[in-house]
């Protein structure tokens, strides 16, 4: 299965972009289902967005939509997340997510217990 590394995590003022990027290595990516999740500190972890594996497919909840683009390059093995407009309620600590599912699946999966790899995290701090 594959292995995930997140980075581009870092400080910002509110109203300001980052954008993440989430390495895999291993083999298959194009057979991943692809996700991002955050955790602010004493809060659940909370789904921000999803790319199916031929990166056709994008899901977001609306806490974040019009603002958060994920996106990905299969060659590269990457997976991104524009951060636009941020909020202080932006601030959490990000994951990168993987599922396998079969090529073409298009499910919306929004639920951390349906991912089977995780990466590390990386902290995302928005200043007001």
């Amino acid at each position: 299965q594959v292995q995930l590394v997140e980075s581009g995590g870092g400080s910002v003022q509110s109203g300001g972009s980052l954008r993440l990027s989430c390495a895999a290595s291993g083999r298959t990516f194009s057979n991943y289902i692809m996700a991002w999740f955050r955790q602010a500190p004493g809060k659940e972890r909370e789904f921000v967005a999803q790319i199916t594996s031929g990166g056709h497919t994008t899901y977001y909840p609306d806490s974040v939509k019009g603002r958060f683009t994920v996106s990905r390059d299969n060659a590269k093995m990457t997976v991104y997340l524009q951060m636009n407009s941020l909020k202080p309620e932006d601030a959490a600590v990000y994951y990168c997510a993987a599922k396998r599912a079969p090529i073409g699946t298009i499910t919306y999966y929004r639920l951390p217990g349906a991912y089977d790899v995780w990466g590390r995290g990386i902290q995302v701090t928005v200043s007001s």
